[in-house]
């Protein structure tokens, strides 16, 4: 498995040494077979018993080259490469690219897992094929305009998560419940809301439905970010037991960091709840349809989820695979159920 940037598009290339001993070994036994059958012609024994003896040996040595092989393949990947795309800040998509890499991975593929640092390119290397699949896409509401622009060159492979929603975000001690109430306390904000990546669906939804649907454009300016300098932000300001207003989502492993509560939203300008997918080039079903099948019956809980996250996020922060694979070993039915 390779972690890389989306910058680096050097493929690793693998060769197998030991195919390479073996194809070198089993001509040296064929010249060697051959050899032994020309002396016994020669020396006047029964070429019939030498010819017999010579197949059974050739059959002994073509079966033990071709476990060799087979060995060699499933060492290597035989079912080829698939590449993840995440962006590794959101952590719903870091989780499940390390979990699907683990199952893959047992499955005889290799995987390669690149990151990107925001949701266009993501989109962009998607559907131009340079990514296989983005395994954790918001593609109804947060990313609808990324699914409208790309459209016949992206496949949906199916939802794994119901019920993920955007929010806006304030420390449980704040004294203001709702959206309709941000305007008229700017002051206690600073007048910023601490967003994530401009080019998130977030911040675009946040910017162009919320702002406008609550007044607030006027009192208080958006706040252009990433992730985890808005969970810094958010962390030194519960410290302090200052006011924050921030851009959440749910679910998220935030939740269970800190106490947290989100401001109601009556207009819905943050949108319906919605799922959580695998996003795939179009291509993708029918260069690995049964990767592809897997993907689309793989479903997770609330529960289940978050104790995925847990695990990869913060009790294996820094072997993420670790944390995939041990949740793996607490859900090993699931899988089977679905790979089996």
């Amino acid at each position: 498995m390779k972690n890389r940037t989306y910058e680096g598009k050097d493929k690793k290339m693998r060769t197998s040494s030991t195919l390479l001993k073996s194809a070198a070994i089993a001509s040296m036994l064929g010249l060697t077979l051959a050899a032994c059958g020309e002396d016994a012609g020669d020396n006047g024994e029964e070429p019939e018993d030498a010819d017999v003896e010579d197949t059974d040996t050739d059959t002994e040595d073509d079966d033990a080259d071709e476990a060799d092989a087979d060995d060699d393949a499933e060492a290597a990947g035989d079912g080829g490469t698939v590449t993840l795309g995440i962006i590794p800040s959101w952590t719903d998509g870091l989780s499940m690219a390390y979990l699907w890499q683990a199952i893959l991975e047992d499955e005889g593929y290799e995987v390669e897992i690149e990151e990107i640092n925001d949701a266009a390119p993501l989109y962009t290397g998607v559907a131009n094929g340079d990514l296989h699949v983005y395994p954790s896409a918001w593609p109804e509401v947060t990313h609808a305009d990324y699914m409208e622009q790309y459209g016949d060159d992206l496949e949906d492979l199916g939802a794994y998560y119901e019920g993920a929603v955007l929010t806006l975000a304030v420390p449980e001690y704040t004294e203001i419940d709702s959206l309709e109430e941000l305007a008229d306390n700017a002051d206690m904000f600073g007048g910023r809301v601490v967003g994530i990546e401009p080019g998130s669906g977030h911040m675009g939804v946040t910017a162009d439905s919320v702002f406008p649907e609550y007044g607030l454009d006027e009192e208080f300016t958006l706040a252009d970010s990433s992730t985890a300098a808005m969970l810094t932000e958010l962390d030194s300001a519960i410290a302090a037991e200052e006011d924050i207003v921030v851009t959440l989502w749910r679910p998220f492993w935030a939740y269970g960091e800190w106490d947290l509560k989100d401001l109601e939203d009556p207009a819905q300008a943050l949108g319906e709840p919605e799922t959580l997918n695998f996003i795939a080039n179009s291509e993708f079903s029918s260069e690995f349809p049964e990767v592809a099948e897997w993907m689309g019956e793989f479903q997770l809980t609330d529960d289940e989820y978050a104790e995925l996250e847990d695990l990869v996020v913060n009790e294996y922060e820094d072997d993420p695979e670790a944390g995939a694979r041990a949740w793996w070993e607490n859900n090993s039915e699931l899988i089977e159920d679905i790979i089996n």
